[in-house]
């Protein structure tokens, strides 16, 4: 078998990630409902993972992480939390629909929305930004990589241009977290929201949300926190305000013990070595007759890149193409919409979908190689239909 869908999920994890699952199951109790043993290790074991997602991000404070089950529920939060009837926020075509429903969801309840257009290779001229901005501009909201092109947007610039204006920076770090740096001090964001499963190699369920000191969301769930049990609210201190029940201690272990992983490994090397694959496929393919690649692939942007190649053979239906490449060849790459149905639209791709390939650092240049070797063969095949 060879996987190539990690923008969905990461399949091959660290060893010590499946162990310290294992191990948590077996021994942890709730955090900070008790003052046992088990309950101690799991509270402690959380607090670590706190530290490395804020070490991860360049956050100031711990305290700040708040844990969810994956960025889905982050941006749920992070809109919801901020967002109210009469506020402007301003977002992309890029965007997954984790963020876009959400949003969709506000401007029925009274906010207004401004959805930046991506050109035919899907980027986003970041100038009409600041031409976008209102009075009532109370957000900007977009991907740090879109998980259809992986294009990669400039977060220093809309930082700064955030800044500028007072406005907030929420960033949906989904396709990036623990492969591209991320610094909320010095790239002027205010939320992160991340997800376990994808390049931070945990486990599917985890996730969390980073909150710059000062910005407050206002929680989506609210019940047990485990302290100041006879308030009638949801306490006001972090993380707590953000965290309503029984944490996902099995999983956050897993997670903890990837994040040790890719801090040991380097997230330029993990980085690094998942583009120079990216480019090996991208340039086996993109002169296959045929075959059509979507994104920007200029040579400024190819070190610029998240690990994603999209492409489309002929008029072929995208799925058609993935399942011939998983019966055919034992090749799992993922087609149709991606859940970004605007950046489909901005790449004339709507009906068709495309099929996309996503490597991680675990993957091999044989792989690729044999990857390529199916998109050709498919390429010859799709024009003997057509």
């Amino acid at each position: 078998m060879i996987y190539l869908d990690n923008a969905a999920t990461s399949l091959q994890k660290p060893e010590e990630v499946r162990l310290a699952v294992a191990d948590a199951i077996l021994t942890m109790g709730n955090p900070g409902r008790g003052i046992y043993g088990a309950s101690l290790d799991a509270a402690r074991m959380i607090y670590d993972t706190r530290s490395l997602v804020s070490r991860l991000f360049h956050a100031k404070n711990p305290d700040q992480v708040a844990f969810t089950a994956n960025s889905t529920e982050s941006l749920n939060l992070a809109v919801e939390g901020i967002i109210r009837p009469g506020d402007h926020v301003i977002t992309t075509m890029m965007e997954h629909n984790s963020v876009l429903r959400p949003l969709y969801r506000m401007e029925d309840k009274g906010a207004e929305l401004t959805i930046l257009p991506a050109d035919k290779d899907g980027c986003i001229r970041w100038e009409e930004l600041e031409t976008a901005v209102k009075s009532n501009t109370r957000a900007v909201i977009c991907t740090h990589a879109s998980n259809l092109t992986g294009n990669v947007n400039d977060l220093g610039t809309i930082g700064r241009i955030c800044n500028k204006h007072g406005i907030l920076f929420i960033l949906d770090a989904s396709q990036t977290a623990g492969v591209f740096d991320i610094d909320m001090e010095g790239m002027g964001i205010d939320v992160v929201c991340f997800t376990g499963h994808k390049g931070l190699l945990g486990p599917q369920g985890t996730g969390g949300i980073c909150v710059r000191e000062g910005v407050d969301i206002q929680p989506l769930i609210v019940g047990g926190s485990g302290t100041q049990s006879f308030l009638k609210t949801q306490p006001e201190q972090m993380p707590e305000r953000l965290e309503a029940g029984t944490l996902n201690c099995h999983g956050i272990a897993g997670l903890h013990a990837a994040l040790l992983y890719i801090d040991r490994t380097g997230i330029e090397f993990i980085r690094k070595r998942e583009q120079l694959l990216m480019r090996r496929f991208y340039e086996g393919v993109k002169d296959i007759p045929g075959v059509s690649v979507y994104g920007d692939f200029s040579r400024k942007s190819l070190d610029e890149r998240a690990p994603v190649v999209a492409l489309n053979i002929g008029d072929l239906d995208s799925g058609r193409v993935a399942d011939e490449l998983a019966v055919s060849y034992d090749i799992y790459a993922r087609a149709g919409a991606h859940c970004a149905p605007l950046m489909h639209q901005a790449l004339g791709t709507a009906k068709q979908g495309a099929v996309r390939f996503s490597m991680s650092h675990f993957n091999t240049e044989e792989e690729i190689d044999q990857a390529v070797k199916a998109v050709r063969e498919l390429g010859r095949w799709g024009q003997e239909i057509l």
